[in-house]
């Protein structure tokens, strides 16, 4: 399984972004997509996903109102739209595949994305 991402990036606070994260082979209903971050100087942490089959959807407390996972399963795609950044956001970010939130088998490469103040 491969999993490709884009759309990081540098934006001011207060603005916004869409990731990307495009799966290679099929995606079953009970696997959960999901992204991670991992900013300076700190551990990875979970940011949000999405059951795919159910459409259900899980975050992280810091992100809950701001940012949104989304899927659409004719492209095989996992975005998360991220809505009133802020400058604790930055980070590098990538999306994974697995069978319950937090948790992955299969991760992509990481996209970079700069929150300035």
């Amino acid at each position: 399984v491969q999993l490709q991402a884009s759309g990081g990036g540098l934006v001011q606070a207060g603005g916004s972004l869409r990731l990307s994260c495009t799966a290679s082979g099929r995606t079953y209903s009970s696997h959960v997509m999901q992204w991670f971050r991992q900013a300076p100087g700190k551990e990875r942490a979970f940011v949000g996903g999405i059951r795919w089959g159910a459409g259900t959807t899980y975050y992280a407390d810091s992100v809950k109102g701001r940012f949104a996972v989304s899927r659409d399963a004719t492209k095989n795609t996992v975005y998360l739209q991220m809505n009133s950044l802020k400058p604790e956001d930055t980070g590098v970010y990538f999306c994974a595949r697995g069978s319950n939130y937090g948790e992955f088998v299969y991760r992509g490469q990481e996209t970079l994305v700069t929150v300035s103040s």
